[in-house]
């Protein structure tokens, strides 16, 4: 019974356990703000447990590394910061354990929104090229910005935060949603400022989730650079003015005057300015070279005739137009002063009587009138001049009687009038001299060889002392009967020998009864009729009369005269009809006798008759005999030469003259009838006809030919046409009477059409005239078919074209042409598409515009570029407007394919490079390569060849001092395919002693003087660097061996090994024996270098030490102290703090005794194991120490562990010039540094520990108590750095 009791207990303490359940998780979605700060609560795990067991709560999943979680309050905390903007939600598994058992579930977290994005602009800054006219309002640019965040946070907010200069903060504004900048004020090249920077910001909404309500906002800056560029809006100026030049008269043509200078005060701009000359005041004595604004002599200069001052008025035109389309110009005045020559002799003038200049006239005759016998001075109206400023001048008088008279002034520095005084009153006789020629001689005294001659012509006045005399004492007259009054008969004068009577004798005829007939003229003598009726030879043949003359006194003179009257001619002659009137044929002669009388006396001249025709239209066909009257036609009479209007008619005047004098004649009508004959055929007006007509028009008109027939009568002269040859039945022609003969119209037959594209586009007709009586006459008619313009133009292979970039000419560079089978047409040219090859592929451009006549020219908004695109095809399309039938245009589009020509416009471009030049200072010798840049340029060909040369070295100490020097490097100039390269080369040896580096300034220049310089820097390595290492073997082995000792020294150190000598210890020593002496520098890539100390350290390793000692390494010597300049106050100050140290010296002291006892015997020990390992058969009892003559462990010479790479060489052996050496930078060529890189860093070296983690192991104490150098306690790889203090990181 106890037995089934204890088994139900049992069982039912089982069911209690089985009976305990998992904790419930309650699901859930938490929102967690995505900037809750590290370590604060985030959310709470909410759990229950039926049986309120204890809960430890856990998370678990790739996003558990964010959160950490209280295990028993089941608050998460924020491990790791949350980044939305990654993801904004996460999963995250939470396991809650009660102890028994436990429940695993995913909870969904959702980040919230925090504002920790910043925004971003896209563009690291907005650099734009603004020309100065652009309007007010263009949009310039728009900067753009981004920001990760949404919602309000990512909503950006742009503004301007300031413009420098200051002073064009308000030309410039932006919209705060958009960004894009606009232009809200004039820009001014020449008055504002060239360029503006725009710092534009660009701010988020703000925002913060965990730190409500508090908002943080983020803002980005970014910087516009906005360059004005000039446009040409402005005029030229004159600068220096006024303009005063001077110049000597007679200049030779060509002379420079002066020089105008001119500036396009658009500076950006500064068009070349063209010079010229508007106006002169004395035009075409100067000119102006149109470039350079030299005013120059082009004629010939007379001060005397231009006077002293010529002002021209000068232009300056710029070569360009400018924004309103015309060429600014601008104008001065530049007053020339003409300097006197003495280049003119001095002349004579006579003057008027304003005796002003204008009345002055240059003569070289004078004249002048004296009485007899009188004194006095005789005007003869003279004047001297001597044109030229300064003038000085002498008077003489020369002649056969120039002792009878003097000149006043004999000497004048003026113009002066010039006078004769007489002398010599008796030599004045009239009655021996009438006139005296005298010669004035004006001489320059400045220069004798001008000079002027005058002849003065002295008139010597007559008294009144002889009676008028008559050449004869009797003078016979005739005069014809009835004379008309007036009519002189002679005239008859008398002589006085007194000058004052010269034309003032009077006359007058006698007795008074013959001044009814006659008289005479007081003053002429001149005897003429007085009454012309009363002289009738009938009456009265012959008159008596006396003329008498007298003087100004009234001596009288007298003649006698006899006068005798002729007949005159008073009787016409009488025709024996009163008209005439005769028929004859056109052709025929004609003949007829006309007759008449004359009643004067018979046998003289007064009734001889003669016979002849008055002038009319016909009168030169007819001629008459004079004496017999006889008229007949004088060549064949012809009707059609007549007046159609006179129907045959002519009418002739014949007259009958006598001889008397005058002549008496009488008139006679005589009338010819010309009777008519068919004596012309049919005339065509012109030589032959063309005429042109289309096709396909039936009964189309084609022209009119016109003939005449000369015949004046209808029966002779109708005409009729016809087409006798070449109509080929397609023409027609009909006669229709004209205002002058007859027409014939000639068409297209009315049932027929021509056909232009027919073999027939041309005819040749044949047409006749015909009168009645079959004259005939033909003409030739050339009819031309047009054709219908239907035809579609084509267009003809055009010929590359060449265009050197960057061109602006504004003509054509070619031409599309085409042609069209019509031959009227009118083409004209449209463009299709203008395509550019730009790296290789083809895409839209507009660097060419293409005018309607077919010509290309350069777009003058777009600049070519050869660098940017190297080609360029433009397609066009040509239309003919004048198609009257089907398509106007052209099937296929023509093509012209324009290369572009590259010119020099880009200067030479330098490869960036993170090399590290460094130069072993010791070591450099002429022609040491010890850097290297490399270029190129984007021009092409010759273009791009580029040279290096040094320009400038300056040295930077350690303590940033710049100091600078003469020309230490020279740039030796190589290339590699597109890439020039320039070896920087050591011109002599360097400064040793100098620590810091050298900056070399390198330009590179290309063919067309276009350069781009660079600074280098190049560190040196000086003398402090320097390692003596002794070898115990003689120069000519060491140098035998110098290939393997480098490769271990560089197997040891890591570093390049630069030798500076090799040689003995001893002067004393040959190159055969003795020990040996070689100066090194040990060097890396980045510039720094080892001292002797660390490089002991570094070689101390055993696996390169025994092969250095191998090859007779002894010793390594220390570097040459650089001992520093005595500074007594440092040495005051120094013993100042003497006494402090004092104490720390002591203790110090026996620390490093200490210290350096125990490294002796640990590299004593080294030693003595190495020698342990070493055989010889000349050894000594006991361990030999190798490189020593010790053989205990007590004071032995320790050796260094030296490790050298047999794999770096620097090939130097003795024979290798200082030229040959290579320089310890990244651009030697015979000495890779792949390899160091590959190893592991000087400043790193590791020494490698074992794998549990414990003490390296290591095989000799040396190497072991070097190891503790520098380790860390808290590193399991301790590290030993070796730093050059020459050099930092910011000089790298």
């Amino acid at each position: 019974m106890e037995g089934i009791t204890g088994s139900v207990l049992l069982m039912c303490f089982i069911g209690l356990i089985d009976a305990n359940t998992s904790p419930s998780i309650e699901p859930g979605v938490f929102s967690i703000c995505e900037d809750i700060p590290i370590d604060q609560p985030a959310f709470t795990i909410l759990a229950t447990d039926v049986e309120s067991d204890p809960l430890t709560y856990e998370i678990n999943g790739p996003n558990a590394a964010y959160f950490t979680v209280n295990s028993t309050t089941g608050v998460a905390s924020i491990q790791r910061n949350l980044d939305r903007e990654a993801s904004n939600y996460m999963t995250l598994g939470v396991y809650v354990y009660d102890g028994q058992t436990g429940t695993q579930k995913d909870l969904t977290l959702i980040i919230e929104e925090a504002n920790d994005n910043k925004p971003i602009f896209k563009e690291p800054s907005y650099d734009i090229d603004v020309k100065e006219n652009t309007t007010i309002g263009t949009s310039l640019f728009k900067a753009e910005a981004t920001d990760a965040d949404t919602s309000s946070a990512g909503v950006i907010t742009y503004s301007i935060d300031e413009v420098t200069p200051s002073a064009g903060f308000s030309l410039f504004s932006i919209v705060p949603t958009t960004g894009e900048v606009r232009l809200d004020g004039n820009l001014n090249y020449t008055d504002l400022s060239t360029f503006y920077r725009l710092k534009i910001n660009a701010t988020d909404g703000g925002g913060a989730c965990y730190f409500r309500p508090i908002k943080n906002y983020f803002s980005s800056v970014a910087f516009s650079f906005v360059t004005v560029v000039d446009v040409p809006d402005l005029d030229p100026q004159f600068i220096g003015l006024p303009y005063v030049g001077k110049v000597e008269e007679n200049a030779s043509v060509g002379s420079s005057v002066f020089e105008v200078t001119a500036m396009d005060q658009d500076t950006g701009v500064n068009d070349i300015l063209h010079f010229s000359i508007e106006d002169s005041t004395a035009v075409g004595l100067f000119t102006i070279s149109q470039i350079g604004g030299v005013i120059s002599v082009l004629s010939g200069i007379d001060r005397e005739k231009i006077g002293d001052t010529v002002t021209l008025t000068v232009k300056a035109t710029e070569s360009k137009e400018n924004i309103h389309g015309v060429r600014a110009s601008t104008t001065t005045d530049v007053q020339i002063n003409i300097i006197d020559k003495n280049d003119n002799p001095p002349k004579f003038y006579k003057c008027g009587d304003t005796a002003d200049e204008l009345s002055c006239v240059i003569a070289s005759d004078f004249t002048g009138d004296v009485v007899e016998h009188s004194l006095g001075a005789v005007f003869i109206n003279m004047t001297v001049k001597d044109l030229d400023k300064i003038k000085k001048m002498k008077l003489n008088l020369e002649g056969v009687h120039s002792d009878v008279f003097s000149v006043e002034p004999q000497s004048t520095a003026s113009d002066s009038i010039v006078q004769l005084l007489v002398k010599q009153p008796q030599n004045l006789d009239y009655e021996e001299i009438q006139t005296i020629v005298l010669s004035v001689i004006a001489i320059d005294e400045e220069d004798t060889s001008f000079h002027s001659t005058a002849t003065v012509t002295i008139n010597i006045k007559d008294a009144n002392d002889n009676s008028p005399e008559f050449e004869e004492d009797t003078y016979k007259l005739k005069v014809a009967e009835h004379s008309p009054v007036g009519t002189v008969l002679d005239t008859i004068t008398a002589e006085d020998l007194d000058t004052m009577d010269k034309g003032n004798i009077t006359y007058k005829l006698l007795p008074e009864s013959i001044l009814l007939y006659f008289d005479v003229d007081p003053h002429t003598g001149a005897v003429y009729v007085k009454n012309e009726t009363l002289l009738d030879r009938e009456v009265r043949s012959l008159y008596s009369a006396t003329l008498q003359a007298r003087d100004t006194d009234g001596k009288p003179g007298s003649t006698v005269l006899e006068i005798t009257l002729n007949d005159i001619n008073d009787h016409p002659p009488v025709m024996n009809r009163d008209s005439y009137q005769e028929f004859v044929k056109e052709g025929q002669k004609f003949e007829l006798k006309i007759q008449a009388t004359d009643a004067d006396e018979s046998d003289t001249q007064n009734s001889q008759l003669v016979f002849g025709i008055e002038l009319s239209s016909y009168s030169d066909n007819f001629t008459i005999n004079t004496e017999t009257g006889v008229l007949t036609n004088s060549g064949k009479l012809d009707r059609e030469a007549l007046d159609p209007d006179l129907d045959g008619r002519i009418e002739l005047n014949v007259t009958a003259t006598d001889n008397g004098t005058p002549s008496l004649s009488t008139m006679v009508p005589v009338i010819i009838n010309v009777e008519d004959v068919n004596d012309n055929g049919p005339e065509f007006k012109v030589s032959s006809y063309k005429f042109s007509v289309k096709e396909g028009e039936k009964g189309a008109f084609v022209g009119s030919v016109q003939a005449e027939d000369l015949d004046q009568t209808t029966e002779f002269n109708r005409i009729s046409y016809s087409i006798i040859n070449g109509g080929f039945g397609s023409f027609i022609i009909r006669t229709f009477a004209d205002e002058r003969g007859y027409s014939g119209n000639i068409t297209v037959d009315f049932d027929l059409e021509l056909d232009y594209e027919s073999t027939r586009k041309q005819y040749k007709l044949q047409v006749e005239a015909a009168d009645l009586e079959q004259l005939k006459a033909t003409v030739m008619v050339e009819v031309n078919v047009l054709d219908v313009n239907d035809e579609r133009p084509e267009f003809k292979p055009s010929e590359p074209v060449k265009v050197k970039e960057n061109t602006t000419i504004s003509g054509a560079v070619g031409s599309f042409t085409a042609q069209d089978k019509d031959g009227h047409h009118s083409l004209v040219y449209e463009l299709e598409s203008i395509k550019c090859r730009c790296n290789g592929s083809m895409t839209d451009c507009s660097w060419f515009i293409l005018d309607p006549t077919g010509e290309v020219r350069v777009n003058p908004e777009h600049t070519m570029d050869y660098e940017q695109c190297d080609l360029v095809v433009i397609e066009a399309q040509v239309v003919d407007e004048y198609t009257e039938k089907g398509e106007n245009n052209s099937v296929t589009t023509g093509e012209m394919v324009i290369e572009i020509e590259d010119i020099n416009d880009n200067a030479p471009e330098f490869i960036l490079s993170n090399s590290v030049f460094v130069v072993v200072s010791e070591s450099a010798s002429k022609g040491t390569s010890v850097a290297g840049v490399s270029a190129t340029d984007r021009d092409s060909l010759i273009n791009r060849q580029v040279e290096f040369e040094v320009t400038a070295v300056q040295f930077e100490d350690n303590h940033n001092k710049t100091t600078n020097l003469r020309m230490l490097y020279e740039a030796v100039t190589t290339q590699q395919k597109d890439i020039y390269v320039g070896i920087i080369q050591t011109t002599e040896g360097l400064d040793t002693t100098l620590k810091g580096r050298y900056l070399v300034t390198v330009r590179a220049t290309d063919s067309g003087k276009l350069s781009t310089s660079t600074v280098l820097e190049i560190f040196a390595v000086d003398e402090s660097y320097k390692v003596n290492l002794k070898f115990t073997q003689s120069q000519a082995m060491v140098e035998e061996n110098l290939n393997e000792i480098i490769r271990a020294l560089i197997s040891a150190t890591k570093a390049a090994v630069e030798i500076a000598a090799i040689r003995p210890e001893s002067p004393k020593s040959s190159r055969a024996s003795g020990n040996t002496i070689i100066v090194a520098y040990f060097v890396y890539s980045n510039g720094t270098a080892l001292t002797s100390t660390e490089v002991e350290t570094m070689i101390s390793d055993p696996d390169h030490a025994y092969i250095l000692i191998q090859l007779g390494l002894a010793d390594i010597g220390k570097a040459p102290v650089i001992e520093a300049e005595t500074d007594p106050l440092r040495y005051i100050l120094m013993g100042m703090v003497a006494g402090l140290v004092v104490v720390l010296t002591v203790l110090t002291t026996s620390l490093m005794c200490t210290r350096r006892n125990y490294r002796r015997k640990l590299k004593a020990a080294k030693a003595m194991n190495s020698a342990s390992m070493v055989t010889s058969n000349n050894q000594k009892s006991g361990p030999v120490v190798p490189g020593t003559n010790k053989y205990t462990m007590e004071g032995a010479n320790p050796v260094l562990n030296l490790n050298i790479d047999t794999t770096m060489v620097l090939d130097m052996d003795e024979d290798s010039s200082d030229v040959d050496k290579v320089s310890l930078n990244s651009l030697d060529d015979s000495y890779s540094m792949n390899e160091i890189s590959n190893m592991k860093s000087i400043q790193e070296v590791e020494e490698e520990e074992g794998d549990d983690g414990g003490p390296p192991k290591y095989i000799e104490p040396l190497g072991a108590a070097l190891a503790q150098r520098g380790q860390k306690k808290a590193s399991d790889k301790p590290h030993v750095g070796f730093i050059n203090p020459a050099f930092s990181t910011t000089d790298l």
